[in-house]
């Protein structure tokens, strides 16, 4: 049933973005640096550059802590502090995403207004980056933790035994055991961040440009504002018509791709792992 489910969604937005895949093309749309459908310019670029910036800074910040978290919850915790640690981190995934950009806006923007950078309002990739990490936590913590708790039990007791310390099991035989598992769990984190919407509006300034860096030091060009491919259909899709509507279905569709092109590499991932065993 999910399945034609998917399957209705993708065949709808598909339907509905072939005028503008016929009247503006695929090659135009995708790589047009210019968004202004007053005056019949769609190249949707700048959104593809924003998206797939603002998420590598989120699997860069959220990755580390979220291994962090799994590793402490499968080896390191006792059961005590598992049954309190564990479902705080679930409670993240509880929380709307609206809430998270509210956070962001009173919280992180504030914080990162204060680097001095010209032209720095605190509203770009970093602040959306920082809330999107937190965001993708749960979806990248659990997994990896079932990933990490699924290596056969003789795999530790053999390094033990053999002499290697906790640390040197940790990193030589369990996390490259479940290498597979916390894979898949980076890629379905990916996924999430894609698709996320209502935070991304609040807090990474929405303009339509190719990020930029505003110094000498290129890591300047996470505090310039952008647009993603979700905030940009959730922005404008209420008041447009005709090929401009169609052009927000065309984004849709590249989105959709994207997607199911990260889920299907973490199901292979999954289905690899399973076979492993």
């Amino acid at each position: 049933m999910s399945i034609l489910i998917v399957v209705m969604i993708g065949i709808f937005t598909f339907r509905e973005a072939i005028p503008a895949f016929r009247d503006i093309g695929i090659i135009k749309l995708l790589t047009g640096t210019v968004w202004r459908p007053g005056q019949g310019q769609y190249g949707i670029l700048a959104m593809i550059a924003g998206s797939g910036l603002v998420t590598l800074g989120a699997v860069v910040i959220g990755v580390p802590l979220a291994l962090g978290c799994a590793i402490f919850l499968s080896e390191i915790a006792p059961p005590a502090v598992k049954s309190i640690v564990r479902p705080s981190i679930e409670l993240l995934a509880g929380i709307p995403s609206v809430v998270y950009g509210l956070f962001g806006m009173v919280v992180i923007v504030p914080l990162v207004r204060n680097i001095d950078v010209p032209g720095n309002t605190g509203f770009g990739l970093l602040s959306a980056s920082i809330v999107l990490a937190v965001m993708i936590l749960p979806t990248i913590s659990s997994v990896s933790e079932y990933a990490i708790r699924s290596v056969p039990k003789r795999f530790r007791e053999g390094s033990l035994a053999m002499g290697a310390t906790k640390w040197e099991t940790m990193t030589k035989v369990i996390l490259p055991g479940a290498r597979s598992g916390i894979m898949s769990a980076i890629i379905l984190g990916l996924g999430r961040a894609l698709g996320e919407t209502i935070a991304m509006i609040m807090v990474i300034g929405n303009s339509v440009i190719i990020p930029f860096a505003a110094s000498d030091n290129p890591l300047s060009i996470f505090l310039s504002r952008a647009r993603t491919l979700t905030g940009n259909i959730a922005v404008e899709i209420n008041y447009a018509t005709g090929l401009h509507e169609s052009a927000l279905f065309a984004t849709g569709v590249v989105l959709f791709a994207l997607i199911m092109i990260m889920n299907s590499s973490a199901r292979m991932l999954i289905g690899r792992k399973k076979w492993e065993k």
